[in-house]
């Protein structure tokens, strides 16, 4: 017998295809042994043609020819092996019974690598897939009148009624790119905008209309799946009326078997990884773990209870995190479209989706619209903080290891130099903790929020667990305040459930101050959260953006109140207290439209309407009027309206946005000669027109707006 190293390379590939086949399956023989209802699905190898050529395998379904595999030596690429499998439909024998006319069903593989392709699609073209189809899928979609791609190019029209404009966009962009057998597409909104319920929307169509199998929602958190579940739960579809756990099988997984019945799954990637991998059990802690802090290098292999057809779409939630090292073979064993959503995609991001960006929505825009509020940043300066320190020698310091928090005094031979980025880790300085929790104390009620009397909801961003207790226990002795008012939410949190005290940050009075590390940092939504207190930095520019999105959910008034009794004006904004320079660097894409604080609202408009379009006074502007919008009282509104012939102070605001927008292209050397004269020949009358209804504006915005002045 030969060892396998001494086969030759198509030899090999036989081998692996008839192994993938078998796991698939199917029943594998060769011609001589021809028995085609030896089971559903049989693979037949070396079948005879009618010009005497062999086809490397014919696939049987319940006895009937349903497609062929073209196979080839291993390294050899398959991009022109489709055309060669279509010269066997001319002379396949006529005696034979087939599945359609055409064997509609074609695989080229190496057995390392593997195309499908359904001829039957339109305008048919071959896609990778990790193995082969099992023969009830076969029999499934063959058993069809039309395929899945065909149905996509058919969705019905979609209705605004239930959607914001945003929504409505990103819903038919994404089925644009879907009828074009686009297989991955990203979807980009501002964090608040809707992308879950957006989804949720067009997984009822998918569903519905194209006749979705099933839908897979992949998560990175558990505490995600369980907002996730919620969104389902909570959405009415707009032609039935009912819920739509009502009318389709939603499963969230709570175990490592799928539910057969569900149409929907949703689960953590992390979990999912486990059941690719052939792991038995599954630590469910794992599902509340970063994913950069997750170390499992095992590949994933087919999986007979998880074939590759399970779904026919994966919409993978804050996909900016999850497209990376191990867990991207999770995303590729699927054959289904994948569909990703994120507030801050990467060049990494756009890479994988095969730059396919079909909806961009930014924090700006969003801002303009009265989706997202905006922010402003407080910066706390300490010399240890920025600089590091210098321990002399002969004085005791407190070593901590990071693991157990045990501590270690020691007495120091030599100085001891310590960086800023040592700082609380290997070396705790507590007295520059307590620095920054008394300078944010004592300017929180006279420059951070003036005038108010309860400490707004705020999440404290810690280095790491050990660093989280510390500022914490600094946190109550120096506002003097109880447990219940500062709570440490991490992965190691103990005694109380992490779930459950998010729950009550969110909803209840009691916690004012959250410190965390990753588990509220991304993705969490906290509406009341007003205030982000940076005591680490961040490198990285999608965690960055994301961590300053717990603080950009619009809220109602009332709901705010609610925990927040003295936040009258409702969120208008909210702050960044930032005590290490994470502001301070060019990483961010968020930027806050907030540029020129201390110059009151008439001067700005003064300044527009005398034709001063500097780009700082117009974002300035623009924010100006989205927090006038939360603030402004309803005759104030029904004034501006007439006295902007139809306009709100939403519409304002996203029209000065897009002033500030242009204006980079504006001033770029070489512009239109023609525009530049036009500008300049109706620059008075447009500065006459703008100073009458800035005055009259003026007038009657200037009492809601006094918090802003």
């Amino acid at each position: 017998m030969l060892t396998e190293y001494m086969l030759k390379p198509e030899d090999r590939a036989r081998q692996n295809i008839d192994k993938m086949l078998r796991e698939a399956g199917w029943v594998v023989q060769h011609y001589k042994d021809l028995n085609r209802t030896a089971g559903l699905g049989v693979a037949v190898a070396y079948f005879p043609l009618a010009d005497g050529r062999e086809a490397d395998y014919v696939l049987f379904v319940g006895g009937k020819a349903a497609g062929v595999i073209e196979a080839k030596p291993e390294g050899v690429t398959l991009s022109g092996v489709a055309e060669q499998s279509e010269q066997y439909l001319n002379s396949f024998p006529g005696k034979l019974p087939v599945y359609s006319k055409d064997l509609a069903i074609h695989y080229e593989s190496t057995g390392i690598e593997t195309m499908f392709r359904d001829r039957r699609d339109p305008d048919a073209r071959s896609r990778r897939v990790f193995s082969f189809h099992r023969p009830e899928e076969i029999k499934r979609i063959l058993d069809q009148p039309d395929t899945l791609r065909g149905r996509l190019q058919k969705m019905p029209e979609l209705a605004q009624d239930t959607l914001w404009d945003v929504q409505y966009k990103a819903i038919t962009n994404l089925e644009k790119s879907l009828a074009a057998n686009r297989p991955r597409a990203l979807i980009q909104m501002a964090t608040g905008a809707g992308k879950t319920f957006t989804m949720v929307s067009e997984i009822y169509r998918l569903i519905k209309y194209a006749g979705a199998k099933r839908v897979l929602f992949l998560v990175d958190r558990g505490n995600l799946g369980d907002q996730a579940y919620r969104e389902f739960a909570q959405y009415t579809a707009p032609d039935d009326g009912r819920k739509f756990t009502e009318i389709y099988n939603v499963q969230h997984m709570r175990s490592n078997v799928l539910d057969k019945e569900s149409k929907v799954c949703i689960t953590t990637i992390q979990r999912l990884y486990f059941m690719l991998s052939g792991e038995k059990e599954f630590d469910e802690s794992l599902e509340e773990e970063p994913l950069d802090k997750f170390m499992a290098p095992q590949e994933v292999r087919y999986q007979p209870a998880l074939p590759i057809e399970t779904f026919d779409f994966i919409i993978t939630d804050e996909c900016h995190r999850s497209i990376y090292n191990l867990w991207r073979q999770v995303l590729e064993y699927f054959d289904a479209f994948i569909i990703g959503l994120t507030a801050t995609p990467s060049k990494q991001t756009l890479g994988f989706f095969n730059q396919n960006l079909v909806m961009e929505y930014s924090h700006e825009q969003a801002v303009a619209d009265g989706v997202n509020v905006d922010y402003e940043v407080y910066r706390i300066r300490t010399r240890i903080t920025e600089e590091g320190t210098k321990v002399e020698a002969g004085n005791w310091v407190d070593k901590r290891d990071r693991l157990t928090r045990k501590l270690r005094w020691e007495q120091l031979d030599d100085d001891l130099e310590v960086s800023a980025k040592e700082l609380d880790r290997s070396v705790v300085v507590k007295d520059q903790i307590r620095t920054v929790i008394r300078t944010f104390r004592d300017k929180l009620f006279t420059e951070i929020f003036p005038g108010r009397t309860v400490v707004p909801k705020t999440i404290i961003f810690a280095k790491d667990d050990s660093h989280a207790e510390d500022i914490v226990e600094i946190v109550r002795e120096e506002f003097g305040k109880g447990n219940d008012f500062c709570k440490k939410i991490t992965y190691r949190t103990t005694g109380e459930d992490p779930k459950n005290l998010v729950k009550q940050f969110r909803n209840s009075r009691d916690p004012r101050i959250a410190v965390t590390v990753d588990m509220i940092a991304t993705g969490t939504d906290i509406k009341p959260v007003e205030c982000l207190l940076f005591m680490r930095d961040v490198r990285s520019r999608g965690l960055f953006d994301q961590m300053k999105g717990r603080g950009t959910r619009v809220i109602d008034k009332d709901a705010l109140l609610a925990v927040t009794e003295d936040a009258r004006h409702g969120k208008t904004h909210f702050v960044i207290v930032d005590a290490v320079g994470v502001c301070e660097s060019t990483k961010t894409d968020i930027s806050s439209l907030e540029r020129k604080k201390t110059v009151p609202l008439k001067t700005l408009m003064l300044e527009v309407a005398r034709g001063n379009f500097d780009e700082d006074i117009l974002a300035t502007l623009a924010g100006r009027m989205a927090r006038l919008a939360i603030t402004a009282e309803g005759p104030d509104l029904k004034r501006i309206v007439d006295l902007t012939g139809g306009k709100d102070l939403n519409d304002i605001s996203g029209e000065l946005l897009r002033a500030h927008h242009q204006m980079p292209l504006l001033k770029r050397p070489g512009r239109c000669l023609a525009l530049q004269s036009r500008q300049r020949s109706s620059r008075k009358r447009r500065q006459k027109k703008s100073l009458r209804a800035s005055n009259s504006l003026l007038q009657t915005i200037r009492t809601s707006l006094r918090p802003y002045r």
